[in-house]
């Protein structure tokens, strides 16, 4: 009798699990291999609650369980992508882009990849790189795509995907490779941004020669536009959660101007870095339980910052360069589950990307 009471309350724990995805339930090792594999055959809920600071201002659903649209070319997606009408968006095998991608004045909106799902662009030149611009637009779900560019050369050109004065959005295992001027930007008053388990690298050696003034421009991830963008004061709240900063990454990683932005549980391997973590003018960053792993420079402290507050919850192995912050950041005002130090480097690197199969919640 003790063992079927036993048996019984396990399997109510379990369908519990499928039906809710609470960013602070903490699961001992047995409930997470349990709940992964149920949650691997289940498309996303209405109910996940995004972590982090896309979890605030109302929070952030996307499409939600709306009707997909199923796209496998450039045209079904460049369409899917305008339709406002058009909630949950579903790519399907390799979709190469002809022209870059715009969504813009939306809201509500999932854009997520089948397994393997990419989009690629081959284009480096100035006006024509670049693989999605979203701009004003809000609650927004982007998931388990793979955006590979043609490699970096530094043409003032496009990054792989802009966040555009956009509110509430959630980046979630996706993989950024390859872009011409970066990865994956956010600027221009976005707001309430939730990046997680997603990878950024470079396979690709850079194009040396462009007008820009830096010959390897593998620089990923660059948080305000520029000095003089006072607009962004008050705004660019983002969490990185999770992510990887891989192999050929060189600098940017993120490079950070105004904005509160918490940075936590993320890995960095990249042994072409050259600085990583970078508090530019007016940033506001708190570092928290991530570890860094044969890179230079982890901390780099520029000109005109806030505060960047490096806990003692951070692991730094075989590193050059400054590990230390200065003055005193903001505290993250939300809760999210974390990883023990000891843990981090194992698992973003099996989740990290877009390795969750579809439009699944598994943070």
């Amino acid at each position: 009798m003790k063992l079927k009471t036993t048996l019984i309350a396990l399997l109510i724990a379990l369908g519990y699990t499928l039906t809710s995805c609470n960013q602070d339930d903490l699961k001992s090792d047995s409930e997470d291999i349990a709940s992964n594999t149920l949650l691997s055959k289940t498309s996303i809920s209405s109910d996940c609650v995004a972590p982090g600071w896309a979890s605030l201002n109302g929070g952030t659903t996307g499409g939600g369980n709306a009707t997909e649209t199923i796209v496998t070319t450039y045209a079904e997606l460049k369409a899917a992508i305008e339709n406002k009408s058009v909630k949950v968006v579903r790519v399907k095998g390799t979709i190469k882009i002809i022209t870059r991608l715009s969504l813009k004045d939306q809201s509500g909106k999932t854009v997520y990849g089948e397994s393997g799902a990419k989009l690629v662009s081959t284009d480096q030149t100035k006006d024509g790189s670049g693989i999605i611009n979203i701009k004003n637009s809000s609650n927004l779900i982007i998931r388990n795509l793979i955006f590979e560019g043609p490699g970096a050369y530094d043409t003032d050109g496009w990054d792989n995907a802009i966040l555009d004065n956009c509110t509430n959005v959630w980046v979630d295992h996706c993989e950024f490779k390859d872009g011409v001027d970066g990865n994956f930007d956010i600027k221009n008053k976005s707001n309430y941004i939730t990046v997680s388990y997603t990878k950024f690298h470079y396979e690709k050696t850079p194009k040396a020669g462009g007008p820009g003034g830096t010959d390897d421009h593998r620089f990923s991830d660059l948080i305000g536009s520029s000095d003089s963008a006072t607009g962004d004061q008050g705004k660019l709240k983002i969490t990185f959660a999770r992510c990887w900063w891989g192999e050929g990454c060189r600098e940017r990683m993120p490079r950070v101007r105004f904005g509160q932005v918490h940075m936590v549980n993320n890995y960095y391997n990249s042994t072409v870095s050259n600085k990583c973590i970078a508090a530019g003018y007016k940033a506001d960053i708190y570092v928290d339980g991530n570890v860094f792993e044969n890179v230079k420079e982890p901390i780099s402290l520029m000109n005109g910052y806030t505060a960047i507050t490096v806990t003692d919850n951070n692991s730094f192995v075989n590193v050059k360069g400054n590990t230390k912050g200065k003055n005193t950041s903001f505290l993250p005002p939300y809760s999210i589950s974390t990883l023990a130090l000891s843990s981090v480097k194992s698992d973003v690197t099996k989740n990290a990307g877009a390795t969750v199969g579809g439009n699944i919640c598994k943070f």
